[in-house]
């Protein structure tokens, strides 16, 4: 009974290595938690009275959805992740430490609506953030704060970028969504 206990444990560790793995290649990006410093920061540029639907995109094992929803109480989080092991993993701390403004949602960000969203924050990888820069223009709402971890959105010009005095010395980058010109309307004379 002890090997056969052994075994179907070492099967599961397996699956679930596997797992990671096939999603990694899949998504593009391995599910990297955010470290202490980092998510201090990225807090620092949210302000507490933060409100509406705040999405948090490629949330990982949830440390920092978590962070988000403690963070800003009156905001509801929902926080995407395609991976299923970390979905789980997050999902089962939120059952175990119950956040009312917490939802996770397993799937892929990019079929999702960001229309309403209040705030956006993301940690995804290089090529996300290209195609992330057209969806969060489209579908934002002018003024709506982006907060990206460690890669820059092609195209904008962030409001303020920081530096945190980690190994890797990450940049945190804080987006406004820009005001949308008038159709016919030209910027010059």
């Amino acid at each position: 009974m002890g090997t056969l206990l052994y075994l179907l444990l070492l099967a599961l560790l397996l699956g679930a290595m596997l797992s990671i793995v096939v999603y990694s290649l899949r998504i593009g990006i391995t599910p990297m938690p955010t470290s202490g410093k980092v998510r201090r920061e990225m807090l620092s540029l949210l302000p507490e009275t933060q409100e509406g639907t705040l999405l948090e995109l490629g949330s990982g094992w949830g440390n920092l959805a978590f962070a988000l929803a403690d963070h800003c109480p009156r905001a509801s989080v929902v926080a995407y992740e395609w991976s299923p092991l970390p979905y789980a993993f997050a999902r089962l701390r939120l059952r175990l430490t119950p956040r009312p403004n917490l939802r996770f949602v397993r799937g892929d960000f990019f079929q999702a609506s960001f229309t309403g969203a209040s705030a956006v924050v993301c940690y995804v990888h290089r090529e996300a953030m290209r195609r992330l820069a057209t969806k969060l223009r489209e579908e934002l709402a002018p003024g709506v704060l982006i907060i990206s971890n460690t890669f820059a959105l092609r195209g904008w010009t962030p409001s303020r970028t920081l530096v945190v005095p980690d190994l890797y010395r990450t940049h945190v980058y804080l987006y406004e969504v820009p005001a949308r010109a008038e159709p016919g309307v030209s910027g010059g004379i």
